[in-house]
This record gives C-alpha cells, sequence and structure tokens, in this order.
C-alpha cells in the first residue's frame, strides 16, 4: 500500500496544488467595475455567492492548481443558516468601526513547504450566523469603542459548536486526499451539511480568445457510473475527485445570477448560487438534474453526536486509481510523518515545546497565505469584450498608470482575508521566514516583483492593489540580501550569485527612481509620502500639507540610507567575483555619505535631522517661505537611521583592493562626510569597518530613549510612538487649525488613512525585526565591552546583542503563556486564554496593543508577524562574561566608548 507514497515530491511539479485560493475575494479592486472605485460595495459578501469571478477565486480552507483552473472547497450548512457557509464573513472596510474585520474563527495549524501536507480549522456555530447583528453593533460603534466579534455574541456558548478540521496529503503531484473531520464540541447532537465542494474559474464569459488563460472553451464537471466526479478540461488531465462515501451530487455552474442581481434574464440556466438556493430554499432548479456543470458540491448530511465526531474523506487524482482509499490511511500516516520529520530537524535545538509551537503555527500561516494572484490592469481598464463597457471613468480610474502590470502568479499574501494582494514591503518581510524553510520560494518572491511585467518601467515597485503608485519602504535590497544568506547557509556556503545578481540589476532602476522622484531638491533628503506607516505623524504625509511645502522625512532619508548600504554590500560580494562591480560598490558608499552628510545639514550649519537638545531624529517641515520647523514626534520614524548600519570585514577590503583604495580617496577627499557618520578609517580589535548613520554618542542616546519603558519599551517590543505623548500630546497650529499626534497603544482613534492602520503607539513585528537586526551589526563592531542600560534607568547594562535578544524574548512573549497560562495576545478573552479548544490555536496579528500586547487590527498577518518564526532562535551559550556582569556598571572603558565614540 505504501507504494503510491515513493514520491519525494521534490520535482517542479511538488507545488502544483496548494492553498492558492484566497480567503476573500469580494470587495477587491479586481473585481470592482464601479464608476468610483467603490471596492467593498460593487461586490459585497452577500453578492458574492451569486456572482461569477474575473480574476480570482475564494474559499474556506481551499485549495487550487498553480493556475486556478480547478479549485476545492470545503463548505457547511447547520440548517439554521440562512445561506451555505461557502466564504468568510466579515465587515467591509466603511462597515467596521476600525475598518475592515473578518468575523470567523479560523487557524492554519500546519504545512510542508511544498504543500504535501496541510491542516486548518474553521469553527463553525450549531446556530445562525449573526451576520445582521454583527454590521448592525459594529455599525453603531464609534473609533473609541472595542470590535464587536464573533465570540461577544454569545453564539459559542455551551460549546454549541462544530471543529471542522480540513486536511490535504499528496500521494502524488496531481493526487491530493482530502479528509474532513467534523468535531461536535456540543453536549447535543447537532446536524451538518459537509460540501466538498469543486469547481472552475470562469474562463469563458469574458469573450477573450487566444489568451493565456482565457478564451471562450467551457470545461464541465460530470457525474461517473460510480457516483465520483469526472473532470474534463483541456488543459488538464483527467481528474477524478473519489468519494469514499458516496452522497448526492449537486451541479450548477459558475455563472453569474443576472436575475438576483440585475432582475435581468440570466444568460444560463444554472447559476453559481444554485446550490445554495437548492439547500437553503427548496428550488430543485437550481440543481442540474444530469449530473453536469463546472460547480458542484457532496452533499453529505451527517447527524452528529454530542461530544462526537465523523469523517469525510476524496481523493482528487489524475492517475486513474482501481483502489482510491485502500492506502488512505498509510499515505496520511507518511506525510505527517514527514511533517514532524521536517519540523523536527528545524527544531532540534529550540528547548521549548511552547516556542516549538509558535514557530510552527506562524510558518503555517506564511504557507497558507499563498495565492494565486491574477490581475491584468489594461484588460481590466478596458473591460471584456463580453460583457458591458466598463464606464468612461474607467480610463483615469485607480492605477490607470499601471496599465503594463499582469500579473498571474503565486504571491505570498499579508493575510488572505483583510490583505488578499501583495504589497511590496510586506513581501520583503515574509521572505525572510520564508527562507528558513523554502528559499528558493523566497528568492522567486523577489525576483517576481522586478521583472518587467511588475516593476513600473520607470523604475518603481508596484506598492499594492489598492493604489499600485504609492511608495513603500524600500527593503527589497535588504530582503534580497538576507536572504541571500540565509540560502548560502543553508547550502553549505554556496551562495545563489546569478539570483543576487538578476536582483541587483533591476534594483539599480528602482534606486534610480528613489533618486530622481523623492528627492524634490536633490539634496539628498528623501520625502517618500507615508511609507507604510499611516497615521504616525501630523499630517497624511501622501497629501498635500495644509501648510504647503515639504516634510524633509527622517525616515524616508533613513531608508535611502540603509537602502544605499545594503546595494553597496551586494556589489561587493558580486564584486568577488567579478571585480567590475566594485565601481558600484563605491558609487554606492559615496551615496550614502552624501545622504548621511545631508542628514546634518538641512536647516543651515549644523541644523540638519537630528535635535541636539532632545538626542533624537524628527522629520523636518520646510514651508514655502524657505522656513524650517521640526515636528517634535518621538516615533519610530526617528529610531529609523538605526537600520542604515553596515559591517565589513577587513580582509573584504583586502580582497577588493580597488574599492579600497577609492574609499581612502574619498575619505582623504571629503573628511567631513567621514567623520559624520563612520568609524569607516578605524578597525576595531576584529578586523570589522562600520558604515552607520549614528556615531557611538548618538547612538547611546538614541538607544537609552528607545530602551526607556516610559517611552518606546514595552513588555512586549518597541512601540511604534512614545508613551510620553499619552501625557504629553503634540500639538501643532497652522492658519488657525490645531494637529495633534498623541499615543495610542491599540486600536486607531484617528479616522487619517481610516481602517484598521495604527501607528501612534501598537508594536509592529517588521521594524522590531530591524532594529534587532541593527543591533546585532552594531555588536559586531562595537563588541561585548560596549554595554548599554536596558531597561533604561534599571541599573542593569548589557551588550548590544544581549539588548537584541531581550526585545527577541519580548517579542515572543506575545504569544507564549505566561506564568498565569495566559498568552498576551488575547488580552482578555477567557475562552481563548482558558478553553482547552481554544487557547493553543494562536493567531498572528497585524499589530500588538502598545501596553497589553493584544493583538490588534488583521488577525491573519501571518505576512510580516510570521517574522516571530524567525526570532525563536535555539538558545545560544552564555557569554564568556558572567550573566551577573549585566547588573554592574560598564567599565570605564565602555563609557569613554559611549561618550566619545564620534
Amino acid at each position: 500500500m505504501i507504494d503510491n507514497v515513493r514520491k519525494d515530491l521534490s520535482g517542479p511539479q511538488a507545488k502544483r496544488w496548494g492553498p492558492y485560493l484566497t480567503d476573500r475575494q469580494w470587495g477587491t479592486v479586481r473585481e470592482d467595475y464601479s464608476p468610483y472605485g467603490n471596492a467593498w460595495e460593487y461586490v459585497s459578501h452577500d453578492l458574492a455567492r451569486s456572482k461569477a469571478y474575473r480574476w480570482g477565486e475564494e474559499g474556506i480552507g481551499g485549495i487550487s492548481d498553480d493556475e486556478q483552473l480547478l479549485c476545492f472547497a470545503p463548505a457547511f450548512w447547520n440548517r439554521k443558516d440562512p445561506i451555505i457557509k461557502e466564504r468568510y464573513f466579515g465587515l467591509s472596510g466603511p462597515e467596521g468601526n476600525h475598518g475592515e474585520d473578518v468575523k470567523e474563527l479560523y487557524y492554519y495549524l500546519d504545512s510542508t513547504p511544498n504543500h504535501s501536507y496541510m491542516k486548518m480549522l474553521y469553527k463553525y456555530p450549531q446556530q445562525a450566523y449573526p451576520y445582521d447583528e454583527l454590521v448592525r453593533v459594529n455599525r453603531a460603534r464609534g473609533k473609541n469603542d472595542p470590535e464587536y466579534e464573533l465570540l461577544d455574541t454569545g453564539i459559542f456558548d455551551d460549546n454549541r459548536y462544530f471543529d471542522l478540521f480540513v486536511e490535504y496529503a499528496k500521494a502524488d503531484a496531481n493526487d491530493i486526499l482530502i479528509q474532513i473531520t467534523v468535531h461536535n464540541r456540543g453536549a447535543e447532537a447537532a446536524e451538518l451539511h459537509v460540501l466538498p465542494t469543486l469547481w472552475f474559474r470562469n474562463t469563458w464569459s469574458w469573450g477573450l480568445d487566444n489568451s493565456l488563460f482565457y478564451d471562450n472553451y467551457k470545461p464541465r464537471l460530470l457525474s461517473s457510473n460510480r457516483g465520483d466526479v469526472l473532470v474534463e478540461h483541456k488543459k488538464l488531465e483527467p481528474f477524478t475527485l473519489h468519494l469514499e462515501k458516496k452522497a448526492p451530487l449537486l451541479f450548477c455552474d459558475n455563472e453569474t445570477n443576472l436575475q438576483r442581481l440585475h432582475n435581468s434574464p440570466n444568460a444560463t440556466e444554472f447559476t453559481k448560487d444554485g446550490i445554495n438556493d437548492f439547500l437553503v430554499s427548496g428550488f430543485e432548479d437550481g440543481v442540474n438534474k444530469y449530473a453536469v456543470g463546472t460547480k458542484v458540491a457532496v452533499n453529505y448530511r451527517l447527524q452528529v453526536a454530542g461530544g462526537g465526531s465523523e469523517v469525510v474523506r476524496l481523493r482528487l487524482e489524475a492517475t486513474g486509481l482501481a483502489d482510491p482509499f485502500g492506502d488512505f490511511d498509510a499515505v496520511f500516516d507518511r506525510r505527517r510523518c514527514e511533517a514532524d520529520t521536517f519540523y523536527a530537524g528545524l527544531q532540534k535545538d529550540i528547548a521549548s515545546e511552547e516556542e516549538k509551537r509558535v514557530q510552527r503555527q506562524a510558518l503555517a500561516g506564511m504557507l497558507w497565505n499563498k495565492q494565486f494572484f491574477y490581475f491584468d490592469v489594461d484588460q481590466w481598464l478596458k473591460g471584456d469584450p463580453a460583457q458591458p463597457p466598463p464606464p468612461e471613468t474607467r480610463r483615469k480610474s485607480r492605477n490607470h498608470e499601471w496599465k503594463h502590470l499582469n500579473n498571474a502568479d503565486i504571491i505570498s499574501m499579508p493575510d488572505k482575508w483583510e490583505y488578499p494582494w501583495y504589497a511590496a514591503w510586506d513581501l520583503a518581510f515574509h521572505c525572510i521566514p520564508f527562507a528558513m524553510v523554502d528559499s528558493q520560494f523566497a528568492k522567486e518572491q523577489l525576483l517576481l516583483l522586478t521583472r518587467e511585467w511588475y516593476m513600473h518601467p520607470n523604475g518603481q515597485l508596484p506598492a499594492y492593489e489598492w493604489s499600485f503608485g504609492d511608495v513603500n519602504p524600500p527593503v527589497h535590497a535588504w530582503a534580497t540580501w538576507r536572504v541571500f544568506k540565509i540560502d548560502q547557509k543553508n547550502h553549505s556556503g554556496h551562495g545563489d550569485l546569478q539570483f543576487l545578481e538578476s536582483v541587483f540589476h533591476k534594483l539599480l532602476l528602482n534606486f534610480t527612481w528613489w533618486v530622481n522622484r523623492k528627492d524634490a531638491e536633490g539634496n539628498n533628503i528623501f520625502e517618500g509620502g507615508f511609507l507604510g506607516l499611516d497615521n504616525i505623524g501630523v499630517f497624511d504625509r501622501s497629501a498635500p500639507l495644509p501648510t504647503g511645502g515639504t516634510i524633509e522625512q527622517a525616515d524616508g532619508t533613513s531608508w535611502m540610507a540603509m537602502y544605499s548600504l545594503n546595494m553597496m554590500r551586494i556589489s561587493l560580494e558580486l564584486a568577488l567575483y567579478n571585480p567590475v562591480y566594485q565601481d558600484m560598490a563605491t558609487k554606492f558608499f559615496e551615496h550614502f555619505l552624501y545622504i548621511a552628510g545631508a542628514m546634518e545639514n538641512i536647516c543651515g550649519e549644523h541644523s540638519g535631522l537630528w535635535d541636539e537638545e532632545d538626542q533624537f531624529f524628527y522629520d523636518v517641515l520646510r514651508t514655502m517661505d524657505g522656513r524650517h520647523r521640526r515636528l517634535k514626534v518621538r516615533s519610530m520614524v526617528g529610531l529609523i537611521p538605526l537600520f542604515a548600519v553596515e559591517i565589513l570585514d577587513h580582509e573584504l577590503l583586502e580582497a577588493l583592493p580597488e574599492f579600497a583604495e577609492r574609499l581612502r580617496w574619498f575619505l582623504d577627499y571629503r573628511p567631513d562626510l567621514a567623520s559624520l557618520v563612520s568609524r569607516f578609517q578605524e578597525r576595531n580589535r576584529g578586523e570589522k569597518h562600520m558604515l552607520s548613520l549614528l556615531r557611538g554618542h548618538r547612538m547611546t542616546r538614541l538607544l537609552c530613549r528607545m530602551l526607556d519603558e516610559t517611552e518606546f519599551l514595552s513588555d512586549y517590543g518597541i512601540r511604534a510612538l512614545s508613551k510620553y505623548h499619552q501625557q504629553h500630546p503634540y500639538v501643532l497650529a497652522v492658519n488657525g487649525s490645531k494637529f495633534s499626534v498623541e499615543y495610542t497603544p491599540g486600536e486607531s482613534d484617528s479616522h487619517l488613512f481610516g481602517g484598521n492602520s495604527n501607528w501612534r503607539g501598537p508594536i509592529w513585528m517588521p521594524v522590531n525585526y530591524l532594529i534587532i537586526e541593527s543591533l546585532q551589526r552594531f555588536h559586531q563592531y562595537y563588541g561585548d565591552d560596549f554595554k548599554v542600560e536596558c531597561p533604561t534607568g534599571s541599573g542593569r547594562f548589557m551588550t548590544l546583542d544581549q539588548v537584541a535578544d531581550e526585545l527577541s524574548r519580548r517579542l515572543v512573549a506575545l504569544f507564549l503563556p505566561d506564568e498565569q497560562g495566559n498568552r498576551p495576545v488575547f488580552g482578555r478573552c477567557r475562552r481563548q486564554q482558558a478553553d482547552p479548544h481554544f487557547k493553543d490555536y494562536i493567531l498572528f496579528y497585524e499589530y500588538f496593543h502598545g501596553d497589553t500586547g493584544r493583538g490588534v487590527g488583521a488577525s491573519h498577518q501571518t505576512g510580516w508577524t510570521g517574522l516571530v518564526a524567525k526570532l525563536i532562535q535555539p538558545k545560544r551559550p552564555a557569554p564568556k562574561h558572567s550573566p551577573a556582569a549585566e547588573s554592574k556598571k560598564p567599565s570605564v572603558e565602555n563609557e569613554v566608548l559611549m561618550k566619545g565614540l564620534s
């Protein structure tokens, strides 16, 4: 029986099938054909069951092939709901008091990198789902009120719900075993329809011939003589969906119900919502009695005993098995065992079982959040020949400057419900944990955004679907270098130079775009807009300022300094194999110094972004009359200069003598720049050189504020805004109006940028991760003799490496049980904290309450919060010095370093 598991699934087809269905296609820009860009309203949750999608498909815990031609997902009906549960419900942006918000409980629990084994959990109430109540109550709440969640409705009281575990195991690339296990957590028996559903993405209704995916050919699903489902599609093998236990097959078509949506005659007899109407409304003509269509559901009507369970097993395969369930258990056991073995190897040096649990679920979420993302902007703007023409306003509507963009790939999403579209800087962070388990996929993702059908001809990277032209922080080079190094380590020191060189060449265009488009005055000070930090400042930095003029951004400029150093380091690596890259390394070295010099002197002599009185970096408002004013908001903006640091081994310079000679010449020629930012001309005792925006004194002053628990340091990481502003809001009076910034540790109380965005106090994982990496690099140069007080005022001194470890510990603690057994991420929710069927299923939120650590925002934001998987590292041996030394004052030599490293 085990012979069918002999495939190792390591070939190019291994990932052909995966979790590529999105969790939400409705309410997206892709499906929005409204005149004025009302994406949330054009296709709502209510309309979604009746409208055939143009660009992708959605489902609960579903899978598809990598071109999303054929899709599978389970649906459910408790016989109480007004509709069958085919998709997750949530509030649209305008409906939620803190923006869009999924109102379901589901968890991604496991996955191997090639999806040979996957597992997820969906919790489905046995009573009627409170759709109207969730909308009504949340709509009545204001920005200062908490969100009204599904658990708040009481629908899970008395355990009247089903735990639905969905598992997949591959016997081969085109042979997928499916197991759905239903647990009745209540005391009484309850009825449930389990509806495994198979359907084709609609590729035939748009009137486009000879394109990559679309033509007028209409595939079909039909019943076999044995009661299974046969798949006929000219671009697919002849798949069969085998049913272990035969049940009624309900066929319809993946076609729009024009009658319901537009009160117009239907173009086809059977529509997308036919199965729903047949079950819920008893509309017998909703399904095709001739057992053929483009959508089919198997109707398992189960009576599940109180506290009992039932299992549904299916197999989707294209190999023509005579006995599809003879080896079913053996295949599942083998794939589960392989998954356990894989993670046991990854986690072999991690002692804590809880940390292993958190890391494995974080990585599972990363792997489940892959999505087939299809979007041809030019075609979207023009409309389709077989559909009504789009309104004239579309010609100049959202993303009309991105007509070249044509995406049809498997891409990592931040959150397949709340953010079911890629975002440039999110994706860069995703690639770090991905590189731990699948460095090839991480490299492919970074390459993808630089391809000519993604990157704008002018060199800009696409930001995100809502507005591809917005500007995200330039972290692509950083991610490229980090993934290269992780991949190099994974392959015993052999780095993928072709990958590094390919991305580097495209990033040359992107770097030039930044210099030409975001340095308005050509003075090496950058105005990148909101830069992913949304509402952190006094103004919307992407909109015209009420004061006029521009904001000289400490973060935008620091990001570009970091970008320069990243590009320099990549150049140096490539120069070891091709000396011509030494020229490029010199160029980026000089550009870094020019940026650093500009940060020192934008407002006149000795007056820059650094405020000597406050010992902090601030944005500077430059008004139309030429005046400059520091915007004294103590925020993450002022900590980002930490990120611009690079350490070079002296032996690297010896291996690249042309580069070293040019550096010496430049530093001699421009000592004013060299002395401002760098100890580059001095080697430490470890034969290393450092480039940084921060001299030793400034770094220690910045860390003094960052590690102060009354300011930035929380029990769970670094806050985005200093807690100082809780009692001392920053207020700016302009032209009779007042603009203010106040510390807000949780949900946003501001309409600035809308949605659930808030950078005015909570803890965000990606910037915390960059802080930790930066401290580790500083430690490489300064070593163990250099210590800072952590927390500030505690009398406890640590090396910078130990500070990095302490921040990692605090961030990981978000997800671990504390002394009372509570996970901070779950806040005060007793069921999530104590219920054995909830407490070990972890959610990875978008950000975290700055005081309590409670999860806030998107609840499955594994994208960048998945970085926690990288922070959970094997415990390192204790430092050579006694741990007791941490509590002692630094040595006299260290005090000299702290005060005088300039």
